[in-house]
């Protein structure tokens, strides 16, 4: 049988030509179609056993759903001898980041505090992914209730880098980029508060998309940070995550901040040509150390642009420099709030040493939180506390506002926004771990897209010189995620760049 090398020192036992391998569109496509031997069941199989045969070695994933899959791809298999149409997405297996609600399946957000719950509901986004036709193969690993930037604050293991096992695959998302980037799936959910489904897409050389916010609902997330948290699709191509967002996307009964917003659909007539693409001088890493091979490969990506009759614009939004402040005031502020339910009375972990409420709360806590949670429901709790709300959360609101304005003007000016998705490459597992100030600064590229509410998009731009992915973000003003998708997927037809198949380098298998 056919294979290929992965960086785990094993073979996987399909070629570039097995349907797992294949674009979105047409996979789904052949289940679709009777006269193809390729069923629903067969694809899901065949994630089963890639996510059987790599994950010991990558920790992508925090539980597997073969029955609740098997069963969804047999529903898919059976619409299709009935001649009914099954969906867009119909037999796709879809790995699901494990802060979305599947019921039946665990929901931990990767903390002990959840150990044991099980949702009664489905989180919207994922719901109408089935309901397109896609299969849920397994929960992934994530940083404790998405608070990190490489997956090492989960409290079960940290997930590793496919491309070097060695190294981090970033974070909160990092359990789907992997799953993504390794071949075990082609398309995984993930959730964005400052950062989160873009930085592992960078990380691990594959397409992140974070949606305007209430463009996806929030229905079945745990919430992180309500004003900031987004639900988003992982991919290999901007073509396939088009897919998924489309499937998701949409008003939803259950969520008062979800509206409608123009299509994403492909637009035949897009071009790079006559394109207005802007350059933040803010987002320049000239001066970050290591930043280097980040800058040249935009650089790179820019001369294509050019070539192509884009237009830059240079642009200063003065704010952007303060992201990372006015991101720490107002997530942990409202992290302090919305993780104040977990509480041992309710659900998930009870201590058995309480002597009264007061100590059970405190108990509980202590023994349910991992150390990044309590920092950050810490913070949180100071900037909100009486005698501090003014000085630090209201400004923090209020520099937000003029943040949000600046992009506003800067969209007067250019069609999207180029810069890069992180400053580096993927950083080695505990390297920045007992730094939390430099982990917070993995995200200095991405938290300002959160704070404004707009959508961005992190695609594969080229590696550093240690052989490692680079991701290239595409910025837009709110809705305009059906312009990003069409130059992300033209911007990969100019440059030749895209998913690349993890190589055999690093880690010890």
């Amino acid at each position: 049988m056919l294979g290929r090398m992965n960086p785990l020192g094993g073979m996987t036992p399909f070629d570039g030509d097995h349907p797992l391998d294949q674009p979105v569109a047409t996979m789904a496509a052949r289940v679709r179609d009777k006269d193809d031997a390729l069923t629903a069941v067969e694809l899901v199989q065949a994630s089963l056993m890639r996510m059987q045969m790599l994950d010991p070695g990558l920790g992508a994933f925090l539980c597997t759903t073969d029955e609740l899959a098997l069963a969804q791809a047999e529903a898919v298999d059976a619409k299709v001898a009935a001649g009914e149409d099954p969906g867009p997405l119909a037999g796709v297996p879809l790995a699901v980041k494990d802060n979305l609600a599947v019921p039946g399946a665990p929901l931990t957000c990767g903390s002990k505090i959840l150990a044991g719950y099980t949702p009664p509901t489905w989180a919207t986004s994922v719901e109408r992914a089935v309901s397109a036709g896609a299969c849920i193969v397994g929960k992934t690993n994530l940083d404790e209730f998405a608070m990190g930037s490489s997956t090492e604050n989960s409290a079960f293991a940290p997930s590793r880098n496919p491309h070097d096992l060695d190294r981090v695959p970033g974070g909160s998302s990092g359990g789907s980029a992997a799953a993504v980037a390794a071949g075990m799936v082609p398309l995984a959910l993930g959730s964005d508060t400052g950062g989160s489904i873009r930085q592992p897409a960078s990380l691990c050389g594959i397409v992140g998309l974070k949606p305007t916010y209430g463009r996806v609902s929030r229905n079945g997330l745990v919430a992180f940070a309500s004003s900031l948290d987004q639900v988003g699709p992982m991919a290999r191509s901007a073509d396939d995550a088009r897919l998924l967002l489309a499937a998701i996307e949409g008003v939803d009964s259950h969520d008062a901040t979800t509206q409608t917003f123009a299509s994403v659909a492909a637009d035949p007539s897009a071009s790079l040509a006559g394109l207005r693409y802007g350059v933040v001088q803010e987002f320049a890493l000239a001066d970050v150390p290591g930043g280097e091979d980040a800058e040249a490969a935009v650089a790179g990506v820019r001369a294509v642009l050019d070539e192509a009759g884009a237009t830059g614009v240079e642009l200063s939004l003065p704010l952007v420099d303060a992201s990372i402040p006015i991101y720490y005031i107002v997530a942990p502020a409202e992290a302090s709030s919305n993780l104040a339910r977990f509480d041992g009375v309710r659900y998930g972990h009870r201590t058995d040493g309480a002597q009264d409420l007061e100590s059970l709360y405190a108990k509980t806590r202590d023994e349910g939180f991992g150390e990044e949670v309590k920092r950050r429901i810490l913070i949180g709790t100071f900037a909100l506390s009486a005698g501090y709300a003014d000085a630090y959360y209201k400004k923090a609101m209020a520099a937000r506002t003029r943040l949000r304005e600046q992009f506003d003007a800067a969209f007067e000016r250019c069609d999207l926004i180029v810069s890069a998705t992180t400053p580096t490459a993927a950083f080695k597992i505990g390297e920045k771990s007992g730094d939390p100030l430099a982990m917070y600064l993995c995200d200095i590229l991405t938290v300002a897209a959160n704070l404004a509410g707009i959508p961005a998009i992190s695609i594969p731009c080229g590696r550093d010189r240690a052989g490692l992915p680079l991701g290239l973000q595409l910025w837009g003003p709110p809705g305009s995620e059906g312009r990003l998708l069409d130059a992300a997927e033209q911007m990969a037809s100019a440059t030749g760049l895209g998913y690349e198949a993890p190589r055999a380098s690093g880690g010890d298998a």
